[in-house]
């Protein structure tokens, strides 16, 4: 290829390097081309009622007022290994990014070999050469960087990615503290239980000595006791399983010697929740899935440019030392320079192919987009409805609890002077302790729901 026809090449890719592709659909503009025509995303959550306005609330852990819990999370943010690991894939996806970059970048290398010949009669050669030589493709329909743009796309996804396993690490941490402070105020209350049934065993062996009971009654107790010492066992077992799997979350070896709080933190006053289009760009695994669209977008473009011919330039120049070019009068230095045209014309189908694969792919990720964002707002639904509904049960079983105990005790007195039968004191005990159980375990639900209402609004809300 002459000089004049590599000018005219790089003038060409000049001209058409500037062409830029279409751009992918971002934030609402790629939701609203996921979801079905039929779907519409509302301006406000429908269970948005009686709400705080404001700016979401920064780390939120400290909401709880607990610093024990606090401490936990700091650990597992920075021991845990699936999240080190997630880190490490950041790193990976960052490395990519400039791989891809450097294929726009021209290759510079530097080359050079030597020889020595003999030859009958005695005479010998000695020649060698060293160069710096230069290539570089010209992107001129744009594949190199579509290329690029995806694999930054993609390195927005996994760093994204990344951010959501942090959050998501700390409300798992904090659920299963709370999970554990619950399972611990079981064990105790389960203790008492059994206490309990030792008391009622007691007064009928008591009434059973003095032939006010029969041996029916004595083996029910006993029934009742065994059962409570049972169910005290069972709880046992949980709350160390309990703590070992948060040790684990922690990076430390299960031993199960973590100390856990006692008692419930309190659950924080009503937060704002903001609105569906600010969630879609603020909640990181959404922000993921809409990168990954954009990666899908932008490898659909470089499947399509790769059908089109491409061009490269090379050039080179540098010194030889040659006894024959000495002897010719050439002197040492030289150059060079060149140009190469790659057009395909017939490759069995491939370069189609890929670009149907590619375009599958791209709706493939548009479509789970979509779903993704249902989902996400489906969970802020459900947190805000779940709310209100919790706080109320609290309400009632505390008042279940309370009256079972009074009740509870009157029959405990009744049966002491004869008036009632054993089996209607068992069976309010056993009313009491459901309650009690069930209003401890609601406690417990009211901070993980609430815990889980930061998650689905996207965690942390802060600017870091």
């Amino acid at each position: 290829m002459s000089a004049r026809s590599i000018y005219a090449a790089i003038a060409f890719s000049l001209l058409l390097g500037g062409c830029e592709t279409t751009p992918p659909p971002e934030g609402v503009e790629a939701l609203n081309e996921a979801l079905p025509d039929s779907t519409s995303v509302p301006d406000a959550f429908s269970s948005q009622v009686e709400r705080p306005e404001g700016p979401l609330p920064a780390n939120w852990i400290k909401s709880f007022d607990d610093a024990q819990l606090e401490a936990v999370v700091d650990e597992a943010l920075a021991n845990n290994l699936n999240l080190s690991a997630a880190a490490s894939q950041v790193q990976a996806a960052a490395g990519l990014v400039t791989q891809a970059g450097s294929q726009m970048k021209p290759v510079i290398a530097a080359v050079g070999d030597g020889s020595h010949l003999e030859y009958d009669g005695g005479l010998s050669s000695d020649s060698g050469q060293g160069a710096l030589s230069v290539s570089w493709e010209l992107d001129i329909w744009g594949k190199l960087r579509s290329q690029r743009d995806a694999a930054e796309a993609q390195f927005e996804a996994v760093t994204s990615d990344y951010e959501y396993a942090r959050l998501s690490l700390k409300a798992g941490v904090a659920k299963s503290w709370f999970t554990t402070v619950e399972l611990k105020q079981q064990l105790a209350y389960a203790s008492e239980v059994v206490d309990l049934y030792q008391q009622t065993l007691r007064i009928v062996e008591t009434k059973h000595k003095f032939g006010d009971v029969g041996m029916k009654e004595v083996h029910l107790a006993k029934a009742d006791l065994a059962a409570s010492e049972e169910r005290l066992k069972q709880v046992e077992g949980a709350e160390k399983t309990a703590v070992r799997s948060l040790e684990v979350l922690l990076g430390r070896y299960p031993s199960a010697e973590l100390e856990v709080a006692n008692e419930f933190a309190a659950v924080p006053p009503t937060i704002p929740v903001g609105l569906p289009s600010e969630l879609i760009e603020r909640r990181p695994d959404l922000v993921a899935a809409e990168r990954r669209v954009a990666a899908a977008f932008n490898l659909t473009d470089a499947a399509k440019a790769a059908r089109l011919p491409s061009i490269g330039l090379t050039a080179a120049g540098g010194a030889s030392n040659n006894d024959f070019a000495d002897l010719l009068g050439a002197g040492d230095g030289f150059w060079s320079v060149g140009a190469n045209f790659l057009a395909p014309i017939y490759a069995g189908g491939a370069l189609q192919a890929e670009v149907e694969i590619s375009t599958a792919e791209q709706e493939a990720a548009l479509a789970l987009y979509g779903q993704k964002a249902l989902v996400a707002f489906g969970e802020v639904e459900n947190a805000l409805s779940n709310e209100a509904l919790l706080a109320r049960r609290e309400a009632l079983l505390a008042d279940q609890v309370d009256d079972s105990l009074k009740a509870l005790e009157l029959a405990q007195t009744e049966f002491k002077n004869g008036a009632i039968e054993l089996l209607n004191v068992l069976q309010l005990q056993a009313r009491y302790v459901s309650a009690k159980v069930a209003y401890i375990s609601i406690k417990n639900a009211r901070l993980a729901e609430r815990i889980d209402l930061h998650l689905a609004l996207g965690g942390d809300f802060s600017e870091e």
